[in-house]
C-alpha cells in the first residue's frame, strides 16, 4: 500500500508520517503551518480549478474546502458556516461507497446520500436550533471508505486508516479553534471511522453520534476510552439490525452502539425510514444531531 501525505494548514510533515491510507498521487497543496482555516481554502481552490469540470464550478458556486484531491476515489473536506468563528464545529463522516464522485451528488444520485448535502441539512438544522450558536459543519471525506457491502466494510482495515487521518484533523481543528466544541457524527461506516479515532481525539472533541452504526470497533463505551459522549440511533426500519455482530479471523465491527448493552445515549429516529434518512429534515434523528452540536 503507497502511502499519501494528507495536508491541513501545511502540517505535512507532522500529520503525514503513519497515515495509512492509498496514495497513488502528491498531497494537495496547503497553507504554510500555522495557517488559519481561511487561509487553506485558496489552496483547494487552485487544485479545484487546475482539476476543471464540476469540481472548477464547486469554487466559482463559493464553496469552501480545506482538502481537495480528484486521484483515486478521491478526497474532499468542505466546510459549511464560518470555521474561523465557530463555537460549534460538527465533522460529518460518511460512509461506504462513499466517492469524491458522489460527494455533492449522493450515491444512486440520491443528495440525501451525499456527505455535502448532509452537512449543510446539520448546518440548517443547528442554526434552527439555536439561532445564537456559531455553527460550522465540515463534510470530512478524508479517507477510502470500503466499496459495497463486502468484506471490506465488514473489516476495520479502512476505518483504522480512517480514524488516523480523523485524528489528525480534529487536532488541527483544536490547535485553530481551541475554545470550541467539536462533534463528531459518523454515519454507517463512518462511525466505526469515529469509534477508532476515539481514543486519541483532543479534549475539545465532546460529544460522538453514531447514526445507523453497524458498530463502532469497540463492545462498549468503555472501550472507546474517550471523555465525549456518545450517542446512538438506530432507525427500526434499517438494514444495519439485520448484520451480525461477530468478530471472527478480522471480521466485525464491534457492538452495534444503538444496543443496550453497549452505553450509547439513545437518539430518537421518528422519521426516519431507512438507512439513508438520518439527516433529512423534519426527521428526530437530525433535530437530536442539532441539539448535541449547539448544547
Amino acid at each position: 500500500m503507497m502511502r499519501r501525505t494528507l495536508i491541513y494548514g501545511g502540517i505535512a510533515a507532522t500529520l503525514g508520517a503513519g497515515l495509512l491510507v492509498p496514495t497513488s498521487t502528491p498531497a494537495v497543496a496547503a497553507p504554510a503551518a500555522g495557517a488559519t482555516p481561511a487561509a487553506a481554502y485558496p489552496a483547494a481552490a487552485r487544485a479545484m480549478t487546475t482539476a476543471g469540470g464540476p469540481y472548477a464550478a464547486w469554487v466559482r458556486a463559493g464553496r469552501r474546502f480545506l482538502e481537495f484531491d480528484p486521484s483515486g476515489d478521491g478526497t474532499a473536506v468542505e466546510v459549511v458556516g464560518d470555521l474561523a468563528t465557530a463555537d460549534r464545529i460538527a465533522v460529518v463522516v460518511p460512509g461506504v461507497d462513499t466517492t469524491l464522485a458522489t460527494f455533492t451528488s449522493g450515491l444512486g444520485g440520491v443528495e440525501r446520500r451525499a456527505p455535502a448535502t448532509q452537512a449543510r441539512e446539520v448546518y440548517a438544522a443547528a442554526r434552527a436550533a439555536d439561532p445564537d450558536a456559531d455553527v460550522a459543519v465540515v463534510a470530512w471525506l478524508g479517507y477510502d471508505p470500503p466499496e459495497g457491502i463486502g468484506l471490506e466494510a465488514a473489516r476495520e482495515v479502512r476505518a483504522k486508516a480512517g480514524a488516523r487521518n480523523l485524528d489528525a484533523f480534529t487536532g488541527w481543528l483544536a490547535d485553530r479553534r481551541p475554545d470550541a466544541r467539536i462533534t463528531l457524527i459518523g454515519h454507517s461506516y463512518g462511525a466505526v471511522v469515529v469509534g477508532l479515532a476515539a481514543r486519541h481525539l483532543p479534549p475539545q472533541v465532546t460529544a460522538l453520534v453514531a447514526l445507523g452504526a453497524p458498530g463502532m470497533g469497540a463492545d462498549d463505551v468503555a472501550g472507546l476510552h474517550t471523555r465525549a459522549a456518545v450517542y446512538s440511533a438506530l432507525a427500526p426500519t434499517d438494514w444495519v439490525r439485520r448484520l451480525p455482530q461477530v468478530r471472527l479471523l478480522g471480521l466485525g465491527l464491534g457492538t452495534r452502539p444503538s444496543s443496550g448493552s453497549f452505553g450509547a445515549t439513545a437518539l430518537p429516529t421518528a422519521g426516519v425510514d431507512g438507512h439513508d434518512y438520518y439527516f433529512s429534515p423534519g426527521t428526530a434523528s437530525l433535530a437530536a444531531v442539532a441539539a448535541v452540536v449547539t448544547r
